[in-house]
């Protein structure tokens, strides 16, 4: 059985369902779905804190459902800018799990990790698998991936 690791850009994914497909991800149903692709080994979602209570509710349902939750804090800064990237820590975990799976699937529309997914593909013989947003998904990032698989009704709370 093939052995996969998944890893939850939450942000990400969140406001491109939101502005693009006008509803929420169903997690639920992916993960039944993901299920289907082979061993899940790792599955890891991204997200940032906020003390929130709505928030915390939602990440313990991603607990209950099977992923690590990894949490940063939300920074707003002096100047009114936002920060909560997840990038750095997404791209260390991914070439971690890459040295024992064999497929990454990764949950994002954000083109930067299109150089990761071909170095992972071109050092380490594993493919990629990405799921995003289709109209606010990086060509870039549909492109380097094995496979592109549009966010539709079947994976969306509607």
């Amino acid at each position: 059985m093939k052995k996969i690791a998944i890893f939850v850009d939450v942000q990400n994914i969140y406001y491109t369902c939101k502005h693009a497909l006008g509803y929420n991800f169903d997690y639920n149903a992916f993960w039944s779905h993901a299920q289907q692709l082979g061993s899940i080994e790792y599955a890891y979602a991204y997200a940032t804190y906020r003390g929130d209570d709505k928030q915390t509710q939602f990440q313990n349902i991603l607990r209950a459902i099977g992923f690590e939750v990894k949490l940063k804090p939300f920074i707003q800064r002096s100047d009114g800018s936002k920060k909560g990237d997840w990038d750095v820590g997404i791209t260390i975990d991914i070439l971690e799990a890459a040295k024992q799976v064999d497929e990454v699937v990764l949950l994002s529309g954000d083109g930067d990790f299109a150089i990761l997914l071909s170095h992972i593909r071109k050092n380490y013989d594993v493919s990629s698998r990405v799921y995003g947003a289709q109209k606010l998904t990086a060509q870039l990032l549909m492109d380097s991936c094995d496979t592109f698989i549009p966010i539709d009704g079947k994976l969306l709370l509607t």
